[in-house]
């Protein structure tokens, strides 16, 4: 969204029960997804923290944020530790901008001069219910928790 100061937005339907978190707290965590933690990812997003503890569902870490009290995925090799500036109601979603207060990296994904090398973190994008990475499908919205046929 900007880069000085680092900004970030985000969109949450107000259903969600990480919209309440985020709208009580003025925080939130980015926890980038990789190719191999896309399953996890997927089931985080069909099931709602309301109804079970998703750390111990899924078999994540949580990790201490250095900025933030919400709680960052220690398995994530990035982290935007974030605080909201301003919520914009949009209709389905409010949107959510934020200040990025910290940058967590995993050290391997860093070259000798210290520059980020993203094609060593095989990260993951979500777009219109399909996961992708470097252009191959992942699988889709659901996919994790559907039932064989």
């Amino acid at each position: 969204m900007c880069s000085d100061p680092a900004m970030v937005s985000i969109s949450v339907r107000p259903e969600r029960f990480s919209h309440q978190l985020i709208a009580e707290s003025g925080e939130f965590a980015i926890n980038l997804t990789t190719e191999a933690l896309v399953r996890k990812a997927d089931e985080a997003g069909v099931r709602s923290g309301r109804d079970c503890n998703k750390w111990e569902l899924l078999g994540l870490t949580e990790e201490k944020a250095s900025k933030i009290k919400a709680p960052l995925v220690k398995e994530s090799p990035v982290n935007l530790e974030c605080r909201v500036t301003e919520r914009i109601p949009l209709g389905t979603h409010d949107l959510f901008l934020a200040e990025v207060l910290a940058v967590d990296v995993d050290k391997s994904l860093m070259d000798e001069k210290g520059k980020f090398c993203l094609e060593k973190a095989k990260l993951v994008a979500y777009s219109h219910g399909e996961y992708y990475a470097l252009g191959a499908l992942l699988g889709t919205y659901g996919y994790s928790v559907r039932k064989k046929g």
